[in-house]
């Protein structure tokens, strides 16, 4: 049986590079801002920046950008600078819009349910956007994309398992129906990074 001719693997441009920054830190802040209407959380950093802002009530784009310092490090030594450099610019991105989408975007009312899906699949679909790109939102992101490159383990894999874990931790601070419908939140964007982020799918570099 004749092998199909491998696909030489493309080269991002730097313009694109940009715009998938700004396009993925968008569709991520977007679905924060459902999410913190809605009282739901989510997994990983942005997750953890969560239950500080609501225990605490502080800023939820500054707590995000302190959580992300100490991953730079593992990035760094592991993913090479250019993945640091485009993953400081998404995670300074991100915590700039999720204090401006809620002056842009202003709501009403939220059908949980609606909340918790379609929230979900837009930070998933932002995340996946940076992965593709070499980028990523810091935090557990680095972390699930070294150990995908190293030993070949699914990335929305373990995100899932990571984030599940973050949003069970919520019960010190909010209640059952709402850790409930962050947890289908957190699967589906799970979901969509575990279905489309596999090694081999997409070349682009």
């Amino acid at each position: 049986m004749a092998l199909e001719p491998e696909l030489p693997v493309l080269q991002h441009r730097p313009y694109e590079d940009l715009m998938a920054l700004a396009t993925g830190t968008l569709f991520v802040a977007i679905g924060v801002h459902l999410f913190k209407f809605a009282g739901l959380l989510t997994g990983g950093t942005a997750g953890v920046a969560f239950l500080v802002h609501y225990a605490t009530g502080w800023n939820f784009g500054l707590v995000f950008f302190l959580i992300n310092l100490p991953f730079y490090g593992l990035a760094l030594k592991r993913m090479g600078r250019p993945f640091t450099l485009k993953t400081l610019g998404a995670v300074v991105s991100m915590a700039l819009l999720s204090n401006a989408v809620p002056h842009w975007l202003q709501l009403l009312s939220l059908n949980p349910w609606f909340t918790a899906i379609a929230g979900g699949a837009l930070m998933g679909t932002g995340m996946l956007i940076l992965f593709r790109h070499r980028a990523s939102l810091g935090g557990f992101n680095v972390l699930v994309l070294y150990l995908q490159e190293r030993f070949g383990w699914r990335a929305g894999v373990l995100q899932m398992g990571l984030d599940c874990a973050i949003v069970l931790v919520a019960f010190a601070v909010t209640d059952w129906r709402h850790i409930a419908f962050s947890v289908l939140g957190a699967v589906v964007l799970n979901q969509v990074l575990a279905t489309n982020h596999r090694a081999g799918r997409y070349m682009g570099m």
